[in-house]
């Protein structure tokens, strides 16, 4: 069978591709979330197009979208790189930190939860839950060791993490079955969603700082070390890792404890001393790992960098002995560092073996990264 076509009708069929060709092409997404989905278009001349074109660029609107999608998912990059410098700090203060990592998430899926109410700030919400998420999982991984190092009292610390993996796999998949039912039900509309998820923050929140103060560690900081000072200045015994877990402040881990010579640590030396009073202030004690500056409100406790746990119990005690002879005589201030190192002195061994014989680990002393000195 012969087939005849005209010039003309030929003209009109490349005619009707080019101007197929030449139309726009939507370029769209879809935001699922739960059981409610939402569609949303970038227009060729958005906000983000207008960056890119500002920087140089030409993008498509597919590929302004792609830079979005980047731009977003690598900020939860940008908030791992942030919290894995505070290292130091989560192996001071592990449970603190643990709680925050926590509320970090929360606050993450939050923002991912609201973006749809305002798309015109979706690049906005989304980055900042992502950044907020990604604080989260580096703080929750690095507390998980020292949580996990307290209990391994046989050296079974790989039989400790296989359990917890198998516990929070359970939890997982349970919160998961949870989530799908309420989803088809209270939680299938937006209000919905804006009540019960709240709510089940806070209860999240909630159970793992009661699990947090329930957990005794047995590495010494300085709020623990302050604690153990100051109840065997009160009662004359040492107290254990699970004497102290519910009496930890987890909120204000930092603050002075009167009872155990408000002690503030790790200041700077330029902060506390004047360089012409370094030399005087080291012959006190020339044999020890500390400094100590008495002052008004507190006393400065400087530890060298190869300070130990038993060092900082040490000058720990020489200023809670010197804030008691301060407020029960009259004695000049030269003095009174010198008696009360004299009865820490005379204590210090039954003391110290009262410590290990707790359980306290004194063979290092997690000091949150604060400045030592080197002489």
């Amino acid at each position: 069978m012969i087939f005849s076509v005209s010039f003309e009708e030929i003209f009109k069929m490349l005619k009707k591709d080019s101007m197929e060709s030449t139309l726009p092409i939507p370029v769209y997404w879809i935001e699922m979330s739960d059981s409610v989905s939402r569609r949303f278009e970038f227009e060729a001349d958005g906000r983000l197009s207008s960056l890119l074109f500002a920087a140089g660029l030409r993008p498509t609107p597919a590929q302004a979208t792609a830079v979005g999608w980047i731009l977003k998912d690598g900020m939860q990059h940008v908030g791992k790189l942030i919290c894995s410098n505070l290292g130091a700090r989560m192996d001071s203060e592990p449970k603190s930190w643990r709680i925050l990592a926590d509320v970090l998430y929360d606050l993450g899926a939050g923002l991912e939860v609201l973006s749809p109410l305002c798309p015109q700030l979706f690049l906005e919400m989304a980055g900042l839950g992502n950044l907020a998420k990604g604080m989260a999982v580096v703080a929750a991984r690095a507390t998980r060791l020292p949580i996990y190092s307290s209990f391994a009292k046989e050296g079974n610390l790989s039989d400790l993490f296989a359990k917890g993996e198998a516990i929070s796999t359970l939890c997982n998949v349970f919160g998961i079955g949870v989530g799908i039912q309420l989803a088809s039900t209270i939680c299938s509309s937006m209000k919905g969603k804006l009540i019960v998820g709240p709510f089940l923050s806070l209860i999240h929140v909630y159970c793992v700082s009661e699990e947090m103060r329930a957990t005794p560690i047995n590495t010494l900081n300085p709020q623990r070390t302050a604690m153990i000072v100051a109840d065997f200045l009160k009662t004359g015994r040492v107290s254990s890792p699970a004497d102290l877990r519910y009496r930890e402040d987890l909120l204000f881990p930092g603050r002075l404890i009167e009872e155990a010579g408000n002690v503030k640590i790790g200041r700077a030396i330029h902060e506390v001393l004047k360089p012409s009073e370094l030399h005087h202030v080291k012959e006190r004690f020339p044999d020890e790992r500390f400094i100590l500056s008495l002052g008004p409100k507190w006393t400065d406790l400087i530890l060298e960098h190869s300070a130990t746990g038993e060092d900082a119990l040490r000058g720990w005690l020489v200023a809670a002995y010197a804030a008691d002879i301060e407020n029960s005589s009259n004695i000049q201030s030269e003095n009174v560092l010198a008696e009360a190192f004299d009865r820490m002195d005379g204590v210090f061994p039954s003391f110290l073996s009262e410590v290990r014989a707790k359980g306290w680990h004194t063979d290092r002393f997690l000091d949150g990264a604060r400045c030592r000195f080197t002489l």
